[in-house]
């Protein structure tokens, strides 16, 4: 029975790793037409583009995200309660649609030049104003969107791993400032260089910024090769080169995360909070709030009144039409994925062999891949299935079927679950971990095979993390825009499309319905995760008090 579960972990594999498969083999075979050109005006651009955006993203993100870490983890000052988890906000929005926002707001006829020239009487070229849509202006945006992933791991890691060492080294006389610089920040070095190395991930897979900004980057080269050129194999080709440069902050991230240990006087509870008032209080209130203003407040402000003023003008006739497709692919993905992480999760833990993790690395592979990556991996062998297809119907049945799967929903569900599966299981893998090995024993004895031990044990035990599998998923899916851009079937919209094709439209008023419908949604796992949170910090903190409460004197 563990084979079973054994090879059909292999099949998984197999099929999520059709897309890199075709992508890596085109690099095999010759050219494409456009390839010699391509290399000799174009390709230094899209790899300097590419590595300075996604090196500045990830500075930008290790600031942004230490400082807020370390201040809410250590620190006592108004609203900290609050920006503790209001410093997570930022992830709800899609980065091109505060990409939007933001142009809106800074370009040239944008009221913030406006009331510049008002208050100054300045003229055009009377002033330098830092131009929004250029390279600097992307990592900015993307910088403000993804620092939560720094924040959030470096906050848990200076609350537990670092405070108990940061302590000590107070007391042999460090002071503050050294004791964060040679004590608590190495302490959480690994986590900090893995959220830094996820944020150059999205920076490098991102579309939908740097192609507002007119940032040439290997995502955009690879629309315009195969849209604007037609060369599908230069455009795959573009795609090796992207999923290379993805390979390698995989690699770094591995990399950074080696050496990572269980400190042996860290605790489960964070070390008290050193008050603060006065002017370092405000400094500390101002400095957390600033990147959920920038980040989220600003941006929701702003599509709100758009909403409200102007809106998008199919609302109440065929708006509903891009919340069903989006809640549909959303929908779709997020139960073929739970589905499949399970399998995976169940036959790891059943297994516990080698070559059955080879196979689950290989099958979550795909978080590190970026959409447009996995979106033109996923062309390559659906059409030759579509054409294999073709010839079978013409020949034995007389039919003329046209494409089967090339341009359907049912391609672009595959090509998210590609994408998004790792997030599905390790949530689900998380969750299993925390089922004891003895309750499989237990009902191994009783009789119960791995398939109801799964169902009857785990699948009851696992209710939570098996929702937040499926609300992630789901809310990946909903932001998604590459791959949704080359998959989706003619005429088939989605909300993220939608906000795509108007404000690409310089329409920000009329995409601004469609973003906030997107950010709202987004806004949910947030709240969820923040709530489950204080539970579990509440549930810890009446343990501990009852341990505490515990004495010789009381038996």
């Amino acid at each position: 029975m563990n084979r079973v579960w054994a090879v059909g972990s292999w099949v998984i594999a197999g099929l999520v790793g059709l897309p890199i498969i075709a992508v890596l083999w085109s690099l095999t075979g010759g050219g494409g037409e456009s390839w010699p050109h391509l290399r000799d005006t174009v390709l230094a651009d899209y790899t300097a583009n590419t590595v300075l955006l996604a090196l500045s993203v990830g500075c930008i993100t290790a600031i942004i995200g230490v400082a807020a870490a370390w201040t809410v983890a250590t620190r006592d000052f108004p609203g900290r309660r609050i920006l503790s988890w209001a410093l997570v906000l930022p992830l709800a929005a899609p980065a091109y649609v505060v990409a939007y926002v933001y142009t809106d707001l800074l370009e040239f006829a944008g009221p913030v030049q406006r009331a510049l020239r008002s208050l100054t009487g300045w003229a055009a070229g009377d002033y330098p104003f830092p131009a929004i849509r250029s390279l600097p202006g992307a990592a900015i945006v993307l910088g403000l969107v993804l620092y939560p992933y720094v924040y959030v791991l470096a906050r848990t890691a200076f609350m537990t791993q670092a405070s108990s060492l940061f302590e000590a080294a107070r007391v042999l006389g460090a002071s503050r400032r050294r004791a964060f610089a040679r004590v608590a920040l190495p302490a959480a070095r690994p986590v900090v260089a893995g959220g830094v190395a996820l944020t150059m991930m999205e920076a490098v897979a991102d579309y939908g910024v740097v192609d507002y900004f007119g940032v040439s980057t290997f995502t955009t080269g690879i629309f315009r090769t195969w849209f604007a050129l037609g060369d599908r194999i230069a455009a795959l080709q573009l795609a090796a080169c992207l999923f290379v440069v993805a390979a390698l902050l995989v690699f770094a991230e591995h990399a950074a995360r080696r050496g990572r240990f269980s400190n042996p006087v860290a605790r489960d509870v964070a070390a008290p909070l050193i008050p603060i008032r006065g002017i370092r209080a405000a400094m500390a209130s101002i400095g957390c709030a600033l990147p959920v203003i920038l980040g989220f407040v600003v941006p929701v402000a702003v599509l709100v009144g758009h909403a409200v003023d102007v809106g998008d003008p199919l609302l109440g006739r065929g708006f509903g039409r891009f919340i069903v497709n989006s809640f549909g692919v959303a929908g779709a993905t997020a139960v073929v994925a739970l589905a499949l992480a399970l399998w995976l999760a169940h036959s790891q833990r059943v297994g516990r062999e080698r070559f059955t993790g080879i196979a689950i690395r290989g099958a979550t592979l795909g978080y590190a891949l970026p959409g447009t990556v996995v979106a033109v991996g996923v062309l390559v062998p659906l059409a030759v299935v579509d054409r294999a297809v073709a010839r079978f119907a013409v020949t034995h049945l007389d039919l003329d079927l046209g494409l089967v799967l090339t341009g359907t929903v049912a391609a672009l569900v595959f090509a998210c679950v590609v994408r998004f599966l790792t997030v599905a299981y390790n949530t689900c893998h998380g969750g299993l971990e925390k089922v004891h090995l003895l309750l499989d024993d237990a009902a191994r004895t009783l009789g119960a095979g791995p398939r109801r031990v799964l169902r009857r044990v785990h699948v009851p035990l696992m209710r939570g993390a098996i929702a937040s599998a499926l609300l992630l998923v789901f809310i990946d899916v909903m932001k998604e825009l590459p791959a949704t851009l080359i998959l989706r079937p003619f005429d088939f919209e989605t909300l993220a499309t939608r906000v795509y094709r108007l404000a690409s439209d310089e329409r920000l008023a009329e995409a601004s319905t469609a973003a906030l419908v997107i950010v709202l949604v987004g806004v949910l796992p947030v709240v969820l995760l923040n709530l489950s949170a204080m539970r579990r910090r509440r549930t810890a903190s009446g343990a501990d008090a009852a341990c505490v409460g515990i004495g010789p004197s009381d038996g």
